[in-house]
């Protein structure tokens, strides 16, 4: 099975070409990004085809939130994307809003055929493994995009106390954001610190087991992209304000530890 490496544009500074040609540069096979404007199209699609980028779009429902997953999925695919990330819904929704918006989420993706990952994510409906789990259970065709750094964080553990929702969760998984979480936020500063080794351990006995999972079930491909956030998601340094790490240097050192454990399993 071959493991994608995606580079997300979050945070990152330049043009589009500078990141595009820093995305290629760097080996990474695509970009992870939203949907570009309606004036910068051309150029990225251009862009694309002259780097050889695959895409992953970020995708954001908002307001009448099955209009909108609908009309950005319909333009998503006009890109040919590898599959579609979406921020789904609402944390505060009730079960049956949840399930009505996910029941047509699951028809737009047979609509389209293009693969649809919900990414779990703190202020979106799938923001506890156990409310995440209860929609796997009740729409078996449902796929996740897997952040676990926003469940650390939420519930204030490594989830040692929730093992059989993280089972389904990890057998529903089709993309993986490579960004470490603990017990009192979504980031850890650095990746490589040794004091968040327990961390890094936790995360990658998850992706272990969802990439041996896929590897499994015969899929050629699956998709990681590095996702650590920028000054003021990352934590500052107080009163200069200055960063505590650089932002490209994590997501680079991240896809190598990747890479290094992962290519070739």
């Amino acid at each position: 099975m071959e493991l994608k490496m995606y580079h997300a544009f979050w945070g990152m500074e330049g043009t589009l070409r500078e990141k595009m040609e820093r995305a290629a540069q760097h080996g990474y096979d695509g970009v992870e990004v939203g949907l570009p404007s309606q004036d910068d199209e051309n150029e990225f699609n251009e862009l694309r085809e002259e780097l050889g980028l695959g895409y992953i779009p970020q995708i954001y429902t908002h307001g009448n939130h099955e209009e909108s997953f609908l009309a950005q999925v319909e333009r998503a695919v006009k890109f040919r994307p590898q599959l579609i990330n979406s921020h789904s819904g609402k944390d505060y929704w009730g079960e049956e809003e949840q399930d009505r918006f996910f029941a047509n989420a699951v028809q737009v993706e047979k609509q389209f055929g293009v693969p649809i990952g919900h990414e779990t994510h703190r202020g979106r409906t799938m923001f506890t493994p156990r409310s995440t789990a209860r929609l796997l259970r009740t729409f078996p065709e449902l796929r996740i995009t897997a952040d676990y750094s926003h469940f650390t964080c939420v519930c204030e553990s490594l989830l040692h106390d929730q093992e059989e929702d993280m089972s389904i969760i990890m057998e529903r998984t089709i993309h993986l954001h490579a960004r470490i979480g603990f017990e009192q936020g979504p980031q850890v500063p650095h990746p490589a610190a040794p004091e968040y080794a327990y961390a890094l351990e936790r995360f990658e006995g998850w992706w272990e087991t969802i990439l041996h999972r896929r590897k499994m079930e015969g899929h050629h491909v699956t998709t990681m992209t590095p996702e650590f956030g920028p000054p003021g998601y990352m934590p500052r340094i107080p009163y200069t304000g200055q960063p505590v790490a650089d932002l490209f240097e994590v997501n680079q050192w991240m896809a190598g530890r990747v890479r290094e454990r992962f290519q070739n399993g």
